[in-house]
């Protein structure tokens, strides 16, 4: 009988090329080398991008980036953190390890493909029949809460929402869907949805120091949904995006002097600091930042450069102290230099932007409630009625739960009248709320604040709601 003869291969042959090429992405989280922070460390071909992609990875899991040091010239992507949890931790949950390694991309598979099988350790709390609108504007008191009212009004149950203010401009994303069905909302009525909103956001709208915003003030479909393993960061990025498109960058003469001033340092302008400068040797433009240090920092710059369509080379950022060092290496994609004195003023101007975005003059207010169809509208509507303007919001759906969190402050900037506050404790139901100072520059007590504003939503939400408990 014949014998049936095979080629034969060496085992390894397979293994070769990532022997001789490497991964495309290799991922060690070591935990051993220091003693209080997880090292992750990240090789990979290098791509326009990368960078921001893996920070979203890690602000994704709330963790703290006390250092870094990247590196990505010659076609490849070398960089280091230094990481801990948000209560200051080392990363030792193995699930946690096992997500940032397989978003950020352990295998050769393409990273959609593994930031897809990844998210579903950590999915997203709402479905992907959920349609997600994008509104830009001019920012007035009451906007948001006009917002809310309106989608109450056509019938649509807000199932998440986030918006900023900055700058006299506003920036939100909502997901939403039917009332009655809680399915998709239909092209039809969504155009209807559309123009409303961007009525409502265009009402009262004149030629101010701050620009016609005619063009910019609008309500449409996001080019993005909700679904499984949506991240907050893919909205937050998209809300600094909104944010420069209607250039909150320039800051309104008649704001000059205003309460909401330009937030440093504990309201020192002095201890925040961009500054650009030219490598010469190695045609770089060398992007130093200097500010008080918070969560989300380094993703808030390095999602402004860019999408400001600046590729980062080198860079390293370290915090200590309270306060963060971050120095960028960077060239535009065309691969220029920044080389007049309006690019680099332009991009100081809108670093300073995205630092100050999330920073919140005023006070934080956490509402957790039995979710209903209206109830954002009745919430935003009782802080209208009393004077408190909401500069930032995060509103989310948690099963039957609607979990609110909003930033306010008084419209004229003053702290809230204590003998109002006295005056309405009689009132005082069964309402129990979460309330935190984030003051910057006017430090008050915070069992001030939380007397006036509780006093005031407990004498007004009680008519609404009776479901409300405080936020653990």
């Amino acid at each position: 009988m014949n014998k049936v003869c095979w080629p034969y291969f060496d085992p390894d042959f397979d293994s070769l090329p990532e022997r001789i090429y490497g991964p495309a992405c290799r991922v060690c989280i070591d935990n051993e080398s220091l003693e209080d922070v997880t090292v992750v460390k990240v090789d990979s071909v290098n791509k326009q991008g990368l960078l921001l992609e893996v920070v979203e990875v890690l602000t994704d899991m709330k963790l703290n980036i006390s250092k870094g040091f990247i590196s990505s010239d010659a076609g490849w992507f070398m960089d280091v953190f230094h990481v801990t949890d948000e209560h200051g931790n080392k990363i030792t949950d193995q699930r946690v390890i096992n997500y940032i390694q397989q978003a950020i991309g352990t295998t050769r598979e393409t990273p959609t493909k593994a930031k897809a099988r990844a998210s579903k350790l950590f999915e997203s709390e709402h479905p992907n029949e959920h349609t997600a609108i994008e509104m830009t504007g001019k920012d007035r008191p009451g906007l948001f809460s006009e917002i809310s009212a309106a989608l109450a009004d056509l019938h649509c149950n807000i199932v998440e929402a986030h918006a900023w203010s900055h700058n006299a401009r506003l920036a939100c994303v909502a997901y939403i869907s039917d009332q009655s069905s809680d399915s998709p909302i239909d092209d039809h009525r969504l155009a209807i949805i559309e123009d409303h909103l961007t009525t409502v956001l265009r009402a009262n709208t004149s030629t101010s120091p701050a620009g016609d915003f005619t063009n910019q003030q609008e309500a449409k479909t996001a080019g993005f949904s909700g679904g499984e393993g949506t991240m907050v960061t893919k909205v937050e990025r998209r809300l600094h995006q909104l944010m420069l498109s209607v250039r909150d960058f320039d800051r309104p003469s008649w704001m000059t002097g205003s309460p909401e001033m330009p937030l440093g340092l504990d309201g020192d302008d002095d201890a925040r600091k961009i500054l650009i400068e030219s490598c010469d040797e190695k045609d770089y433009s060398i992007v130093t930042v200097q500010c008080k240090d918070r969560p989300r920092l380094m993703f808030d710059t390095v999602c402004t450069l860019t999408d400001m369509q600046y590729v980062i080379f080198h860079a390293s950022v370290d915090s200590h102290e309270g306060y963060a060092f971050q120095e960028y290496f960077i060239r535009h994609v065309d691969g220029c230099a920044l080389n007049t004195e309006s690019e680099k003023e332009r991009v100081i101007k809108c670093l300073e932007a995205a630092i100050e975005r999330r920073v919140c003059e005023g006070v934080r207010l956490e509402l957790c409630a039995n979710n209903r169809v209206g109830l954002l509208s009745d919430i935003t509507r009782v802080l209208r009625e009393n004077g408190l303007v909401v500069v930032r919001a995060d509103v989310a759906t948690r099963g039957e739960k609607a979990v609110n969190a909003f930033y306010v402050r008084d419209i004229s900037g003053n702290d809230v009248d204590m003998e109002f506050v006295e005056s309405m404790k009689k009132e005082m139901g069964p309402i129990d709320l979460a309330v935190k100072n984030e003051t910057t520059s006017r430090p008050n007590s915070p069992e001030r604040f939380r007397f006036s504003i509780g006093d005031i939503l407990r004498s007004q939400i009680e008519r609404f709601s009776h479901n409300y408990v405080a936020i653990k």
